[in-house]
């Protein structure tokens, strides 16, 4: 028997981090939450804009993630920024540690996503770009876009 397919949903994403940061390594983690925050999540109702993880007496945890009231929640919900503890071995916790003590080292959460009905947090170990650099980042895939153009464009003929 071989492993069945798992069943990954995304709940949200933080697209603007990969163009404002240079990702170096990624991390899965599992999220400490409530309940009114999974089914919140579930319908799709978080933010991750302006979020960061930072490492307090040896836990993990995210801040300024917004995840939206739920609107059945009545007085079992949450405040939408408190922050969220992250679950990850202390092995990681520590190397993760010494890294950010590093210079110009962040936390920076990418995604978040549902894998065999737990939720999960893509933690990067990121750096930050200057302007220069997201300048040939756009620059590099315009020229990419042209080029792919350029080839469908001669293989029609």
């Amino acid at each position: 028997m071989g492993k069945k397919n798992e069943g990954v949903k995304i709940a949200c994403e933080n697209r603007k981090a990969r163009h404002d940061y240079f990702i170096h390594e990624t991390y899965e983690t599992g999220m400490a939450l409530q309940g009114t925050e999974v089914k919140s999540l579930r319908a799709g109702r978080a933010n991750l804009k302006d979020s960061y993880a930072e490492i307090k007496n040896g836990e993990v945890f995210v801040q300024n993630m917004h995840i939206s009231p739920y609107e059945q929640g009545n007085i079992f919900n949450h405040d939408p920024r408190r922050p969220r503890k992250l679950l990850m071995h202390k092995a990681e916790i520590v190397k993760l540690f010494s890294k950010t003590r590093e210079k110009g080292f962040t936390l920076v959460p990418l995604k978040i996503y549902f894998k065999r009905g737990k939720a999960k947090l893509e933690l990067a170990l990121a750096s930050g770009k200057h302007n220069y650099d997201k300048r040939q980042d756009l620059k590099a895939r315009a020229d990419k876009r042209d080029m792919d153009r350029a080839l469908r464009e001669r293989q029609k003929y």
